[in-house]
């Protein structure tokens, strides 16, 4: 179900993507991380039954256990309102996730797109630097990423894997909005340079007229 909505949604939204880009897009909107990531903002993990084991490791945040309850959430939708109410629900909690990924290098992957821009932008691949803290059954990662000679971060998480993206994301985020901020300054300057046809010298006859 999940599935066939994201992909009718991709393929009437962006009808001009290429046939790889629209695959790439609709496996990020559909994957684990995506999905976990949703089920966050609406506060799924706070409303899981755990056994101890998950509760002590974290269970509540985990990527897997999200993604797999966001999607038993979207087949109850689906079984007691049918596949309207279904693609209703998918549309109201991916839409915006699916816009944001259509801008994006990779789709959702924060990494892949912060390598991509900051090859665009002549720099050196990012870099990473990540500590952890805390019992093995609770730790905690905080990461940073280098990109030249900018570092960004924090980015956490209980994996080495969602700090890493997390700070992906800051650095990915802020370099986008500077080149185009460049890419604006610099077309307002050539708008600025450009010559005045209407400033022009009226053209002369032969006879002075």
């Amino acid at each position: 179900m999940l599935g066939v909505v994201v992909t009718e949604h991709i393929f009437a939204t962006y009808p001009d993507l290429a046939e790889g880009r629209l695959a790439k897009l609709r496996a990020a909107v559909v994957s684990t991380q995506a999905l976990a990531r949703v089920a966050r903002t609406l506060g799924v993990g706070d409303l899981l039954r755990l056994g101890r084991g998950e509760l002590t490791t974290g269970g509540r945040d985990k990527d897997s256990l999200l993604a797999d309850a966001m999607e038993a959430i979207i087949g109850a939708v689906h079984v007691q309102y049918g596949i309207d109410g279904a693609r209703t629900f998918v549309h109201h909690v991916l839409d915006d996730l699916i816009a944001e990924a259509a801008t994006m290098g990779a789709g959702l992957d924060w990494k892949t797109s912060l390598q991509e821009i900051a090859a665009d932008l002549g720099s050196d691949s990012p870099t990473y630097e990540v500590t952890s803290a805390g019992p093995d059954h609770d730790k905690r990662f905080t990461a940073y990423v280098r990109v030249g000679d900018q570092h960004f971060g924090p980015g956490t998480g209980r994996s080495k894997k969602y700090a890493e993206q997390e700070a992906a994301e800051t650095a990915y985020r802020a370099l986008h909005a500077e080149r185009a901020a460049a890419e604006r300054a610099a077309a307002e300057s050539a708008a600025d340079t450009r010559p005045d046809l209407d400033a022009r010298p009226a053209a002369t006859t032969a006879d002075g007229a």
